[in-house]
């Protein structure tokens, strides 16, 4: 009698494998619950005060108009009238894309002021539990160090888990802008850490922008590392789907639509953080170069041809990356789409050497750090490709400045 093989094909396997995740997922920390809706928080209240706003009798022009119409609008100020509305409204001017970036940190260090004092009483209060006293004074404690001397705050929410966004570097006289965008269990209270800096935010933009200027120190660059959204809490159902992704990007394109001048910016994207990049591909402007992804578990597209964007895209990830063990795939809603390592995706691939794990692409020393300097400064010819190092080169220059090579 012949024999049938009835196993289902690898590919329907893959797809049973990723359920049964799902199904693990739900029966062990069940549905995700939405943030109560109902209360106005901090940065709603001053946009709200803006609206109802003016300044010498006339209405201040809507916030969420576009950055081009607000940047026009503050030019027209002069630096007593933007220190005035920085005064009134600092979460409303701190978080405006549009707005100067030094009225934005101006804003923020008044709204940091504000917020660690709330927190202060808040450590005192008794009616808090110790656990939610604890809490008040861990936030406290890091917005007094936000407010440190020097440090460029382009961004601050301290609603729910908390947003900020920080800037290594001048950004009004830039010539490279490079984003660093992080992925799961990303929040205010770990933007930035003693223990394993260089896998926090901060850590990582600063490791960046010291690696560029070691790159080419006569390029004018500037670092932000972008905390600008609410990353999925651990690796449960929010980071299996696309839902904090899908409002990173529309706040990723915000950011980059509202940054000064022209030149151009390169996206550099760890982990979740690459899905977020790769649903914000399409809508992002030309002056975007490069979309780099280290550690992905998928950009939501079956290759980077249909992220429909004419930056150039990049992929790394260490050998001892666990991420290599999801299922590369999305059924129903759940999973990212193809590994962006694949040869079938497209991307240009680099060595990520040196690199530690899931969480050490951005440690000073790597070759992963020092690629994405030199994609960082636009040094293309210099970067170092893993596999098929002429794919990888295909259609570069030389170092440029300008944007596309």
């Amino acid at each position: 009698m012949t024999s049938f093989d009835t196993s289902p094909p690898l590919n329907v396997q893959r797809a049973l494998l990723a359920l049964a995740v799902v199904f693990v997922m739900l029966a062990t920390t069940g549905w995700t619950a939405l943030r109560s809706q109902g209360s106005t928080t901090a940065l709603e209240a001053s946009l709200s005060e803006w609206e109802h706003g003016r300044l010498h009798g006339q209405p201040l022009p809507d916030p969420d108009t576009g950055p081009r119409r607000l940047a026009r609008f503050f030019a027209a100020l002069t630096a007593q009238e933007g220190a005035v509305l920085a005064r009134r409204y600092p979460l409303a001017v701190g978080n405006m894309n549009g707005a100067p970036a030094e009225l934005r940190y101006r804003a923020n260090r008044i709204a940091l002021g504000q917020a660690r004092r709330d927190e202060l009483k808040r450590m005192h209060d008794t009616r808090l539990s110790p656990g939610g006293q604890q809490q008040a004074g861990l936030r406290m404690h890091r917005y007094e160090a936000l407010m440190a001397k020097g440090r460029r705050i382009l961004a601050f929410d301290p609603g729910g888990t908390g947003r900020v966004a920080e800037v290594f570097g001048d950004l009004t006289t830039a010539e490279r802008v490079s984003v660093v965008v992080p992925g799961v269990d990303t929040d205010l209270l770990t933007f930035q850490r003693t223990s394993r800096r260089y896998s926090a935010p901060a850590g990582m933009a600063e490791a960046l922008h010291e690696a560029e200027r070691a790159a080419s120190p006569t390029t004018r660059t500037a670092v932000i590392a972008w905390a600008d959204y609410t990353a999925p809490a651990g690796l449960g159902l929010d980071s299996a789907t696309a839902m904090r992704a899908a409002q990173g990007a529309v706040r990723l394109n915000a950011l980059v639509r509202g940054l000064p001048g022209d030149s151009p910016v390169s996206l550099f994207c760890h982990s979740y953080g690459s899905v977020v990049c790769g649903l914000a591909a399409r809508g992002l402007p030309d002056r975007v170069a490069d979309i780099a992804v280290a550690g992905s578990p998928g950009m939501r597209v079956a290759s980077a041809a249909h992220l429909r964007t004419s930056a150039r895209v990049w992929a790394m990830r260490d050998a001892d990356d666990w991420i290599q063990d999801v299922p590369y795939l999305e059924v129903g809603g759940f999973g990212h789409g193809a590994d962006p390592m694949s040869s079938a995706f497209g991307a240009r691939v680099l060595s990520a050497r040196g690199a530690d794990g899931h969480s050490g692409y951005f440690v000073p020393g790597t070759r992963s750090l020092l690629n994405f300097a030199e994609i960082g400064v636009g040094a293309y010819r210099s970067v170092r490709c893993a596999g098929d190092t002429e794919a990888c080169r295909t259609g570069l220059s030389g170092t440029t400045t300008a944007g596309r090579a």
